[in-house]
């Protein structure tokens, strides 16, 4: 568990990041984004590689803090509660979380030349996709591993295209969220008259990880 001062250090580095792009990331522009005196960036993170990989740490602790907070809300994992919580993620990371995309898009630009973060980066993914993986699978996906990587492939396009791509600067429309949401379920899961119903057989996910646990690596 890393300290809150790394944490504000890493937010500062994110910040920048997403203000100023890589080239503006330097350790005097992070002491001054998070308020601390000249040299503290170096103190806790010596070199650019070190504040890069603390960079994707910080995404990733989000990310996944973040998902474990809307599954504690999904009661039971169904079609209509998963395209809701797409929903509801994909409308957190283009308000509030707009800028931290902005960050992850500049460090996914960053690892095209620094090998490092291209695979801890690609870790994360790794990780977000078993997830969905494991959820896909509760709910009677075909096959869950290739669907994930679809899934998040299209909730990586949607964010690109409101973000930096042509959609970028208009408002963002919670319906217009909710029925790609939908979409993409309907696209990923068996036709709701092949869905087995509560009480027949054995529960979605019984004996299996399941979406909910954060796996390790």
């Amino acid at each position: 568990m890393i300290s809150a001062r790394h944490r504000l250090v890493a937010d500062a580095a994110l910040g920048v990041l997403a203000q100023h792009g890589s080239r503006g990331l330097t350790h005097r522009a992070v002491d001054a984004a998070a308020g601390l005196p000249p040299g503290s960036t170096s103190y806790y993170y010596r070199s650019r590689a070190a504040l890069l990989s603390a960079c994707v740490q910080r995404l990733v602790e989000d990310d996944h803090t973040e998902l474990d907070a809307l599954a504690s809300r999904l009661v039971a994992a169904d079609r209509a509660a998963l395209a809701g919580l797409l929903a509801e993620i994909l409308h957190r990371w283009l308000t509030t979380g707009r800028q931290r995309h902005l960050a992850r898009y500049e460090l996914t630009l960053e690892s095209a030349r620094r090998p490092e973060v291209a695979a801890e980066l690609h870790r994360s993914g790794d990780g977000l996709r078993r997830r969905i993986a494991a959820l896909l699978t509760e709910l009677g996906a075909g096959d869950p591993p290739r669907q994930a990587r679809w899934l998040v492939a299209c909730l990586d396009g949607i964010l690109f295209d409101n973000i930096a791509g042509a959609n970028a600067g208009g408002p963002v429309a919670a319906a217009e969220l909710e029925a790609a949401a939908r979409d993409l379920v309907d696209a990923v899961l068996p036709a709701r008259d092949a869905e087995p119903r509560p009480g027949d057989g054995e529960s979605p996910g019984s004996g299996r990880a399941t979406w909910r646990e954060n796996p390790a690596g």
